[in-house]
């Protein structure tokens, strides 16, 4: 893959997730891909988006900047998650998404990167006793 076809396919990534399209999103992934995420853990990808549509009633997500990794088989993307859960939860934060190639162009794995504080605040600080 060309250097502007990987950065086209992690753009694409965003719009499939912005459209829901969990299906879609998985075909971008590796049949043994992985995702790891600060709230889920490593996760197989297709259980990962599964979960992730169950869980949400619509998404828009916003790319700032596609970067690609010194030996080509490496992306980061910077964006904004405006993220409505099935309960009508709103949040909205920014984060990195830093993908891995496999040979044949898709992913082979994801890490997921945010500053979780603003979640914390709503959901609670498990570290204040310790």
């Amino acid at each position: 893959m060309t250097p502007q076809e990987k950065v086209t396919k992690v753009k694409r990534y965003f719009e499939l997730m912005t459209a829901s399209d969990i299906d879609g999103i998985i075909a971008l992934f590796d049949a043994n891909a992985h995702v790891l995420s600060p709230f889920l853990g490593k996760m197989d990808a297709s259980e990962f988006f599964k979960k992730l549509g169950n869980a949400s009633d619509a998404s828009k997500l916003t790319v700032f900047d596609v970067l690609l990794g010194e030996t080509g088989d490496r992306a980061a993307a910077h964006f904004e998650y405006d993220w409505t859960l099935k309960s009508g939860e709103q949040f909205t934060f920014q984060g990195v998404d830093y993908f891995k190639f496999s040979k044949d162009g898709r992913f082979s794995s994801m890490s997921i990167f945010y500053d979780t504080h603003p979640v914390r605040e709503d959901v609670g600080d498990k570290y204040a006793s310790a």
